[in-house]
């Protein structure tokens, strides 16, 4: 499945550390909660996320962190296996 890593973050600091993720490229989930837990977010990022596709997607993110002053931001990385299976598949 992946491992999971959650991050607390400042409502500032949401938008740059999910475009961090993003260009890490081995995140395959990505969710959002506010300092209550609820979820604001739940996006697969199995195709990744790219040029004009980022731009809605990075607005979204943008509205929620005006709302959020806390929240946690969880990243679920895709296995190594994963990894290699896809870079093969690009072949």
């Amino acid at each position: 499945m992946g491992q999971t890593e959650e991050f607390e973050v400042k409502g500032e600091e949401i938008v740059g550390k999910v475009k961090e993720f993003i260009r890490e490229g081995n995140v395959r989930r990505l969710t959002i909660k506010d300092s209550n837990g609820r979820i604001l977010l739940d996006v697969p990022l199995t195709l990744g996320i790219v040029g004009a596709l980022f731009a809605p997607f990075a607005a979204a993110i943008g509205m929620i962190a005006a709302l959020v002053t806390e929240g946690t931001v969880t990243v679920t990385r895709a296995d190594e296996a994963d990894v290699e299976s896809e870079d093969a598949g690009a072949e």
